[in-house]
């Protein structure tokens, strides 16, 4: 028995009104031609209909079309591609992990759901779905796909679910998801997304969940999501955000949950979510935020639950979410605060997760614990100091419990770490900058700045002074800035630093001195920055490491070296950083690399350096190593046992464009049990070792070597038929093989079996 389609409607009802949009809550489930659905859409017809009557004759007569060739539907018989499952009473087809390069021609026109995950489809051509138009829920995760063209999806009318996560996705193009005007539920996270166009998502006004989590996005274009009306959850997180502009929100009038957690926001992002009036559920975790102060611009009037755990928090204003009155749920876990102002206007507060930061449980904490007793609200958090109250629940302990000892009666208020009202004025800045109070973001980029100015609010935590003409930077630079956090010097001509230049700036985290005219740098001009995780020092001068400034940095994680003059690399030279994990030198002029004990390291960033051949003695002191980069050096061959000090740990390998012409025997000996990623691009390779060792590799990457396809290579022909990992390996010999995959050349390898 065939459905009739319900409630139809339009948002304007006034006839005539040229605005008329459907009201959908259910698509069509009776069967409707395809020609006639391939040629009207529902989503260009309703800017045409010129008033909802029209607009309801549209739709009848689609209605009608379906009615019509109901009766030849039982008759419709469609066989079934042999790799595939198809359940004919679910209407599904099933064709998981098959080699697949192209969508089977064979499927059931009738098919409802789809599954093609795990094949190696890599390209879609326009229209490849249109004998499919039924279709409601298609699989296309784990395929190879590299990009989405216009019209891929053109006819599938019906699609509701549409699953592109863990392809090579790296741009969704305008138009490339038009013709999906039913559609609810988007999947693309695990890509390599770094752009997405505008208008992209114009064409999907029913979408109601988007993911593009785990991908590589750092900017959203405004009105990036024009047109998603129906949008209750996009999840954004894992990836490289920044900042958010404005209006790169803009056009989500419905949504409920957001999720940024896990990008590189500095701040706050409350411009870009102001205007989501009906957000409930909002994930910042795990960002580099370091305070949270009074958003005067914020205004998240259904907002109940709000998480920041896992950032860097220090500090939080006594109206920090004041304008959130309906907040049920507060996440501040894993952060760095010692103590919490009572929260002002947050009366239906039930949860505030405290866990995991260092609170000092004295006369300080009493406002925070006579507010949560006052207002019923639950609290988790272990105190850190005092040493008598160390690992107490701060919830437990009596007011008595909060004390500050002192020289005179035993008790001293301590400076709160809140600034008071009366003390919230305007700060002053430096003439030609700019100083926010709300965001703590300082400015004087780009202004022909010959001298670093003064001046600047002494709450700032970000100062971005690049593109000027500083210099050097002169003894006590920066004055009263105790609480800055990222210092920005890029492209500023600087020579040298001066001893003391960063006295003061306990809290920095990130200096970037990028582009600039250093050739060296001393301990004493990076004294005083004890906190220091991340310096940039590429595009400079420097021939060696800054030996001396590592001891200086104990805290230092990341080092970056890139574009500079370096010829050797000395592991010793690490030996004062010992939080140093990762150590970025890609594009130097190094031939050589002597060992030293560098213990906690874990990435290794070598790319289009002079190195001819793998520095194995120097690897016996990075017993931690995880990632080692070495494509781009002239290293032709790879000796026995070549990464085997580092065997333990090593999961990504990178040795694309190397000149390698041959891969000996034992050359990855030990890597086989932990080994994820082998990157061979680009190489000179005609045959590789055998690799049925590698049970823990997730993709091998051998694309423009010259393979020959013979007996030879007949172990590696064997391993890769039995898996279906990304990456491509292509015959080249002989020319009876030549264009053929080495994993699908069975008749080529015929006469090898034995």
């Amino acid at each position: 028995m065939i459905e009739t389609a319900r409630d139809l409607g339009c948002e304007n009802r006034q006839t005539g009104s040229g605005n008329c949009t459907p009201h959908l809550t259910e698509p069509f489930p009776g069967p409707i031609s395809p020609g006639a659905v391939l040629e009207l859409e529902l989503g260009s017809r309703s800017q045409e209909c010129g008033g909802c009557l029209k607009m309801w004759s549209y739709l009848n007569l689609l209605l009608m079309l379906s009615l019509l060739q109901a009766s030849s539907e039982r008759k419709v018989t469609s066989s079934c591609p042999q790799v595939c499952i198809c359940d004919n009473s679910k209407r599904s087809v099933l064709c998981q992990n098959q080699n697949l390069t192209k969508v089977p021609a064979s499927i059931p026109q009738m098919t409802r759901k789809l599954d093609l995950q795990g094949n190696v489809l890599k390209e879609l051509s326009p229209r490849v779905f249109q004998s499919f138009s039924y279709l409601t829920h298609l699989d296309l995760q784990n395929c190879q796909l590299k990009q989405v063209q216009k019209g891929t999806f053109h006819g599938l009318v019906y699609l509701a679910y549409l699953n592109l996560a863990s392809n090579n996705i790296s741009v969704l193009h305008q138009g490339a998801l038009d013709g999906l005007i039913l559609l609810k539920h988007l999947v693309l996270e695990n890509n390599q997304l770094k752009e997405i166009q505008p208008g992209t998502f114009k064409q999907l006004p029913y979408l109601s969940l988007l993911s593009l989590a785990h991908n590589s996005l750092a900017h959203l274009p405004d009105m990036a999501f024009r047109g998603l009306f129906s949008a209750w959850w996009l999840r954004l997180s894992h990836n490289a955000l920044n900042h958010l502009s404005p209006e790169s929100l803009a056009g989500l009038p419905r949504l409920r949950r957001l999720s940024l957690d896990h990008n590189e926001l500095q701040a706050l992002p409350w411009e870009a979510v102001s205007h989501l009036y009906g957000l409930a559920h909002l994930d910042l975790g795990h960002n580099p935020l370091t305070s949270l102060g009074k958003e005067e611009g914020l205004a998240l009037p259904e907002l109940r639950y709000l998480a920041l755990d896992g950032a860097s928090i220090q500090t939080m204003d006594v109206g920090a979410f004041s304008h959130c009155p309906l907040l049920y749920t507060v996440d501040l876990r894993d952060n760095q605060l010692k103590t919490l102002p009572s929260l002002q206007g947050m009366d239906r507060l039930h949860k505030l997760n405290l866990s995991g930061n260092p609170l000092r449980c004295d006369c300080a904490a009493r406002p925070l614990r006579d507010w949560a007793v006052r207002n019923w609200v639950m609290m988790d958090g272990l105190c850190k100091e005092p040493r008598r109250l160390r690992g107490e629940a701060l919830e437990s302990l009596r007011m008595e419990d909060l004390r500050c000892e002192g020289p005179g009666d035993g008790e001293e208020e301590p400076e709160p770490t809140w600034a008071p009202e009366e003390d919230k004025a305007a700060k002053p800045c430096p003439l030609a900058c700019t100083c926010s109070s709300v965001s703590h973001h300082s400015s004087c980029e780009n202004r022909g700045l010959r001298l670093i100015p003064s001046g600047f609010p002494n709450t700032t935590q970000l100062l971005d002074l690049n593109w000027n003409k500083f210099t050097s930077v002169p003894r006590s630079s920066f004055p009263n800035l105790g609480h800055l956090v990222s210092l920005h010097l890029q492209h500023c001509r600087i020579t040298h630093l001066a001893p003391g230049a960063l006295n003061g700036l306990g809290q920095l985290v990130y200096l970037y001195l990028t582009d600039n005219q250093l050739s060296e740098l001393s301990a004493a001009a990076l004294q005083g920055v004890p906190r220091l995780r991340y310096l940039y020092l590429d595009r400079n001068h420097f021939t060696k490491v800054p030996r001396d400034v590592l001891w200086a940095l104990p805290s230092l994680v990341g080092l970056h070296l890139e574009y500079n003059a370096l010829q050797h690399l000395a592991l010793s030279d690490l030996a004062g950083a010992e939080n140093l994990h990762w150590l970025h030198l890609t594009e130097n002029n190094i031939s050589q690399v002597s060992s030293g004990p560098a213990q906690n390291l874990e990435g290794l960033y070598m790319g289009s350096n002079q190195l001819q051949t793998v520095p194995t003695g120097a690897l016996e002191g990075l017993s931690a190593l995880r990632v080692l980069e070495l494509s781009g050096n002239p290293l032709g061959v790879l000796q026995e046992r070549a990464f085997k000090p580092v065997a333990k740990s090593l999961q990504h390998l990178y040795l694309n464009n190397t000149g390698l012409q041959q891969i000996s025997p034992g050359a990855f000996a030990g890597l086989e049990p932990g080994l994820r990623s082998l990157y061979l691009e680009k190489n000179q390779l005609q045959t590789l070792p055998a690799m049925d060792g590698f049970t823990q590799l997730e993709a091998i990457s051998l694309n423009e070597n010259p393979l020959r396809c013979d007996c030879q290579l007949f172990p590696l022909h064997r391993w890769l038929a039995d898996r279906n990992l990304p990456g491509e390996a292509i015959c080249e010999f002989p020319p009876s093989a030549w264009g053929q995959k080495v994993k699908e050349a069975t008749a080529i390898f015929e006469a090898c079996r034995g």
